[in-house]
């Protein structure tokens, strides 16, 4: 017998190629905005400025950190109160998505989020906000953009492995989907068509970086993927990487590329339908080979000390990581599991039985 209970969230998404200054203006005219405050990470700044001059009192707000600290959250919020913004508009990847959430969350400000990454926060209503070296994560629709704006034009800068490292964050969201806490079949579904789009886009993105067919099939698995994680919610991938990137400062997309193998083949074997679902996304006969098979074609992240993780902070991160397990998890984790993992993903150690049991 199916039952489930799904609840798909409210936004407008407007997809096309080379259309994100005429889209922005309209969803800008249609919000009958007066005030806007355009929050961009330092790559998409440029661009801001240029969108600004086209925008009522704009002002463009570029102070942006990685894993929102509390203190950088809070300035941009009196900025916004100071300039009476009823707008925020978010370019550039997930830290700019990121402060423009936690600006909403205390104001109710609506969101027009402009994606120059494959991060997927534009599509969800889960904000992040780090304080005293851990980072705190909750659902709230007040910061679920009213509208996304997707332009594969504006990824066209994305370093080729910045776009490995993001179009795999992306990926992860999909993998957490299966067996997330509140996951259903329309989660699944979702995140089934977003593995095989990002796997077939992403290596073509590798191959040739301004591939318009490769560009487009990674944001569009980059967008499912972001949808069917906000309704199933962390499993335990997100959770480890949540505290990794609060705990430690680890960058966000490089922590998920390289945390992914390992959550995986640690779970595939409790879980073999949501298994085989992905395996069946990957073409191949094995999640845990299938994905292995893209990361060798995508020359993916491997190691987690390659960004400034120590092997000293495994056990304390282990500590850390455990409480936030959800029960919903597929296989029973301990904190000697948690170590183990963190261990090999510390060093890209090889997906052994004796690495991961």
């Amino acid at each position: 017998m199916l039952t489930f209970t799904h609840r798909t969230l409210g936004q407008r998404v407007l997809f096309g190629a080379g259309r994100a200054a005429e889209n922005l203006l309209s969803e800008a005219d249609r919000l009958a905005a007066r005030s806007v405050m355009l929050i961009a990470d330092t790559p998409a700044r440029q661009r801001a400025q240029d969108l600004a001059a086209q925008l009522p009192a704009a002002i463009v707000y570029d102070d942006v950190v990685p894993h929102v600290p509390i203190e950088t959250a809070d300035h941009a919020r009196r900025t916004a109160a100071e300039h009476d913004v009823d707008l925020l508009i978010s370019i550039g990847g997930g830290s700019a998505t990121g402060l423009a959430k936690a600006v909403a969350l205390t104001t109710a400000i609506p969101i027009v989020a402009v994606p120059t990454t494959y991060a997927g926060s534009e599509a969800t209503n889960v904000w992040g906000i780090t304080e005293k070296s851990r980072k705190t994560t909750g659902m709230d629709d007040r910061v679920l953009p009213a509208a996304v704006i997707y332009d594969v034009e504006l990824t066209y800068s994305m370093p080729v492995p910045l776009s490995v490292a993001s179009g795999l964050n992306a990926l992860a969201h999909c993998i957490d989907s299966m067996w997330a806490p509140r996951t259903d079949p329309i989660d699944q579904a979702l995140a089934t068509e977003g593995i095989r789009a990002l796997s077939a886009g992403l290596p073509a993105v590798t191959a040739d970086p301004r591939d318009r067919d490769g560009r487009e099939q990674t944001l569009y698995g980059a967008y499912l993927s972001a949808v069917a994680f906000s309704s199933a919610g962390s499993g335990m991938h997100h959770k480890i990487c949540h505290v990794l990137g609060g705990a430690y400062n680890l960058p966000h997309a490089q922590t998920h590329a390289v945390i992914l193998p390992y959550v995986l083949a640690f779970l595939a074997p409790a879980a073999p339908t949501a298994a085989a679902r992905i395996a069946d996304a990957f073409g191949t006969s094995d999640a845990v080979s299938g994905l292995a098979a893209l990361r060798a074609q995508l020359d993916a992240p491997t190691a987690l000390r390659d960004y400034g993780f120590t092997e000293e902070a495994i056990d304390e991160a282990a500590h850390l990581i455990l409480p936030a397990i959800p029960d919903s998890t597929p296989r029973r984790v301990t904190e000697r599991d948690l170590a183990r993992l963190l261990r090999a993903a510390w060093a890209g150690a090889p997906l052994t039985e004796e690495a991961m049991t």
